[in-house]
């Protein structure tokens, strides 16, 4: 499960997979997650309420990032890795971040998304929030990582959060690394110049997250994540009029892919009454194309009608099995490496200490 990440234009798009009768489709991809963001549930209120998107930021998400250790960051990820697994998620791009606790962070997150058993494909997302020396330390874990054999890009947080030198720094330690940059683009309006800055930097094998303001075409596959979107008052990205490959992510919002893609068609829908379930499973299979190996994955559902039309208005749908790289790693909805019960529990207690961090930060 390690390795360079593959172009998306070079590999070949999968035909959708069989409606009808079938039970059984491959893994699903969250093309862009927080791992970190597990623990976050039931965290302690913000010192006020956010009235803005930047404000979120900085309240609530830019607060627990600091309050990260490697400890928490292994428990958050196991817990998302197993959440991931039994929506029937066997692949997850994810982008972290933990100002405090930087080096090393990378191989805590693979190592506990392989002892569940998921593949992932791990990004430090570098900013200058926390100065110069911050961004460096950012770009040399990215460096670490990826020079020790390990499945990934380059994060960047955003641009608006980065300077110029750290942009132009990580978009050539990507290609160095011969990979992409994993960065959130335009995501709210403080991020108004971030396709002016990224235009001569962007490349195909970039992952552009979000764009929903992004005011000009760059090259890269855009990743959707409607809730997360909405959940931020962010506005709609429109995602179905850019010429971009269209992938799906949450965000951070669990790896739960059948719900997002159930989101992203109703707004979608909302946008544009014409519009169908099959654009946005479109999207949903385009993450075969930025994780190919999870076509090789199986996962056998609930429900037999695994089609666009019928997924879109039928919830509750479970994953039951699922074989990851030919190993059984979820039987009868339960997986088979670790054991659910204790991974809960430990979370748990490393969200308990992560909470009281939280509750004595200034």
């Amino acid at each position: 499960m390690t390795g360079t990440a593959p172009d998306p234009g070079n590999v070949a798009a999968p035909s959708q997979v069989d409606g009808g009768d079938s039970h059984t489709t491959p893994g699903m991809v969250c093309a862009h997650h927080h791992l970190y963001s597990a623990l976050a549930r039931g965290m302690p209120a913000p010192p006020r309420t956010p009235t803005g998107f930047l404000e979120i930021l900085e309240l609530i998400w830019w607060r627990l990032d600091r309050a990260l250790d490697l400890d928490i960051i292994e428990w958050s990820a196991k817990l998302g890795a197993l959440e991931a697994l039994e929506s029937g998620t066997t692949a997850i791009i994810d982008h972290h971040e933990s100002p405090n606790a930087i080096e090393g962070s990378l191989d805590v997150i693979a190592r506990a998304c392989a002892e569940v058993g998921v593949r992932v494909d791990c990004a430090y997302g570098v900013t200058d929030r926390h100065g110069s020396a911050g961004a460096r330390a950012g770009l040399v874990e990215n460096d670490r990582f990826l020079r020790a054999g390990g499945r990934g890009h380059v994060g960047v947080h955003a641009a608006f959060t980065c300077s110029d030198d750290t942009l132009e720094a990580a978009a050539g330690l990507a290609a160095d690394h011969s990979t992409g940059v994993h960065i959130h683009v335009s995501e709210g309006t403080a991020d108004l110049e971030a396709g002016y800055r990224l235009e001569q930097l962007a490349r195909d094998d970039w992952l552009v997250v979000h764009a929903v303001h992004l005011d000009r075409d760059l090259p890269g596959t855009i990743v959707h994540n409607p809730r997360s979107n909405m959940n931020n008052r962010v506005g709609y990205a429109r995602p179905a009029g850019r010429r971009n490959l269209v992938a799906l992510g949450t965000d951070g919002i669990g790896a739960a892919m059948l719900d997002e893609f159930r989101v992203a068609y109703v707004r979608h829908r909302e946008d544009d009454v014409t519009a169908t379930p099959e654009t946005a499973w479109s999207w949903l299979e385009a993450g075969w194309r930025l994780f190919p190996e999870a076509l090789d994955d199986t996962v056998v559902w609930s429900y037999d009608r695994m089609d666009p039309w019928s997924l879109a208005f039928t919830t509750g749908v479970r994953a039951l099995e699922v074989t990851v790289d030919g190993e059984t790693v979820l039987r009868d909805g339960r997986p088979t490496r670790v054991d659910a019960t204790e991974i809960r529990a430990k979370a748990a207690e490393a969200a308990a200490r992560l909470f009281t961090k939280l509750e004595q930060m200034p």
